[in-house]
């Protein structure tokens, strides 16, 4: 999702950008990884691959959430450096944070309490990854390695599948397909935990921001919103887009997550950078995409 929108970005045609598909690199594979990488000498590298999928997916398959981002974050940071590319940017996840803090999330907090158990495998390989990228730079300065930390995101490619989809485009699949069969919907807890989500075409945007001004971007940052809804919140406002009248049911048996995951954006503000999409105007342009191009 985080590759095809930032092609997408209008300053996407500035740059000749490699986009190697899993099946042409296997970023599991660490020889392969340095071999593309000496191949091509990149001048900078932009690291949004990984494993990824909602709570379903996480709870089902903790091992491969953990084993298969340990692999593929170190394969290629430790490759980029010993190919000596001098400039990574890593996208790290909110997930990182403690559990259960009321207060928005800074960037001090990595590793300061519990992770929330539910993605926990895929949560520690991101801590890794930021914490190998920051030992790189501190051991010799002239390798600049960078983590952005982004809040939960949606959008176009998103994944709509219940097994691996996250949040917002899961309940968009629901609310579309209950609308057609006239039936209710299930919400998993009883919606008042509360979620930060950006439209990823914004991502895109703070990341072109990045290459063009890394000097200036500290060595790790949100990227977000600086504000929340809850989960009833997010099935009200894409019932509203979609035009779905039927009802809601909780289910208060089913995990919910995080009560809370908000991340501050103090670094970011001061950076120069905001967010651009509304809810409203992410919802909409990623049902249409659901719509046209999804392959249901």
């Amino acid at each position: 999702m985080v590759g095809k929108n930032l092609l997408e970005h209008p300053d996407a045609n500035q740059y000749e950008i490699l986009t190697p598909t899993s099946i042409e690199l296997d970023l599991r594979d660490y020889n392969a990884t340095k071999t593309y990488l000496e191949l091509h000498n990149p001048d900078f590298v932009i690291h949004a691959a990984g494993k990824v999928g909602g709570i379903q997916a996480n709870i089902r398959e903790p091992v491969k959430f953990l084993v298969e981002n340990l692999d593929l974050n170190r394969n290629l940071i430790l490759a980029a450096k010993e190919s000596n590319i001098k400039h990574l940017l890593n996208l790290g996840s909110s997930c990182m944070y403690p559990r259960n803090r009321p207060e928005a999330l800074t960037e001090d907090m990595i590793l300061s309490g519990e992770l929330e158990p539910t993605n926990e495998g895929y949560a520690l390989a991101k801590i890794i990854s930021a914490r190998l990228c920051e030992y790189i730079t501190k051991e010799n300065d002239s390798f600049k390695y960078k983590t952005l930390i982004p809040c939960n995101l949606y959008g176009k490619y998103d994944k709509f599948d219940p097994l691996n989809s996250h949040l917002i485009p899961a309940i968009i699949d629901k609310i579309h397909k209950a609308k057609i069969k006239s039936s209710s919907v299930e919400i998993w807890g009883n919606g008042s935990a509360r979620r930060e989500f950006m439209y990823a075409s914004d991502l895109a945007d703070a990341i072109f921001t990045a290459v063009t001004d890394f000097d200036s971007l500290p060595l790790y940052m949100n990227i977000g919103l600086g504000y929340d809804f809850t989960i009833n919140e997010y099935y009200t406002t894409v019932a509203k887009i979609i035009g779905f009248k039927g009802k809601f049911k909780h289910n208060l048996d089913k995990p919910v997550g995080m009560s809370r995951k908000l991340v501050n954006i103090e670094l970011q503000s001061k950076w120069g950078w905001s967010a651009k999409y509304s809810l409203e105007e992410g919802i909409k342009e990623t049902y249409q995409y659901y719509l046209k191009d999804y392959k249901q």
